[in-house]
C-alpha cells in the first residue's frame, strides 16, 4: 500500500501532473476543519493501492487548491478527490461521495 504524500507548493503540483503521465495517480483536497472532510479523508487514508496517493490541506496551501482547480477546469470543493491521468482527471467527487467503494469503482471504470 502507498503512503500519503503532502504537498504544498505549485512545484509539488507540477510534478504529480507530470507523474501522472507515467501512471495514474490520486489527489484529496483536505480542510482539517471540516468534519466530512475529516470523514472523507479516513476513507482516502484507508483505501488500498499501489497508485500514489497525495493530499493537500486547502488551508495551508491556497494558492495550490487554486491552481488545481484552474488547471484541471474544476471547480474547487473541499473536500474532493481527483484520479489524475496522463495530466487530466478522469473522476473527480467531493463531500460524503469519497468512499473507498467510490474510490475503487473509479479506479476499475477509468483505468
Amino acid at each position: 500500500m502507498s503512503e500519503l504524500k503532502q504537498i504544498t507548493s505549485e512545484s509539488e503540483w507540477k510534478a504529480l501532473m507530470q507523474d501522472s503521465n507515467e501512471k495514474p495517480v490520486l489527489l484529496f483536497k483536505h480542510s482539517t476543519t471540516c468534519p466530512v472532510s475529516a470523514n472523507a479523508y479516513k476513507e482516502y487514508q484507508e483505501f488500498a493501492t499501489d497508485l500514489d496517493k497525495y493530499y493537500l490541506i486547502v488551508s495551508e496551501s491556497r494558492p495550490v487548491s487554486n491552481q488545481v482547480a484552474e488547471d484541471l477546469d474544476i471547480k474547487h470543493e473541499s473536500p474532493q478527490i481527483f484520479l489524475l491521468n496522463d495530466g487530466k482527471a478522469v473522476w473527480n467527487t467531493s463531500h460524503w461521495n469519497i468512499t473507498g467503494d467510490n474510490i475503487k469503482q473509479a479506479l476499475e471504470e477509468s483505468i
